[in-house]
């Protein structure tokens, strides 16, 4: 079962659970899933890959809007972000300690040759490929900087 199907059943637990956070998360989801798929150029299909890159923006959207909330003392507003954030990334892979990517990233570095600053563009190209999914790219970046330096 690929992710978009996956969303649609768990639409329907949602429902019959009454969960209406979980509901109204999860019908966000399929709404930017069909989006996607209904854009110029798209396949029949939405793969997985770009489900989870969907699912990926739209947790960084919610953390992101929950910062913004606290921000303006609005914790309730918060809240309601942060528990639709946790609902979002159950769909996505495990993601990896900053301890675990450091050293991922230094083997990466050490691959690549890379020494300075100016190979930075050449590890973060090949790192937010291989790690997307597991860690965000501005942990990523942040870890290659300071190797880099």
């Amino acid at each position: 079962m690929n992710l978009f199907d996956t969303v649609s059943e768990d639409i329907k637990k949602a429902m019959k659970a009454k969960n209406k956070v979980a509901l109204q998360t999860l019908r966000n989801v399929k709404k930017a899933f069909i989006e996607a798929n209904t854009q110029t150029g798209a396949n029949e299909v939405l793969s997985d890959e770009e489900a989870l890159r969907i699912i990926q923006k739209l947790v960084k959207q919610g953390k992101d809007s929950a910062t913004i909330y606290k921000e303006q003392d609005r914790e309730d507003l918060a809240d309601e972000e942060l528990a639709q954030v946790e609902i979002l990334e159950e769909y996505l892979p495990k993601q990896m300690s900053k301890e675990e990517l450091k050293e991922a990233l230094k083997k990466l570095v050490d691959e690549l040759n890379a020494t300075s600053m100016k190979d930075m563009g050449k590890v973060m190209g090949t790192a937010t490929q291989k790690f997307a999914g597991k860690a965000e790219g501005r942990m990523i970046s942040q870890i290659v900087k300071e190797l880099l330096s």
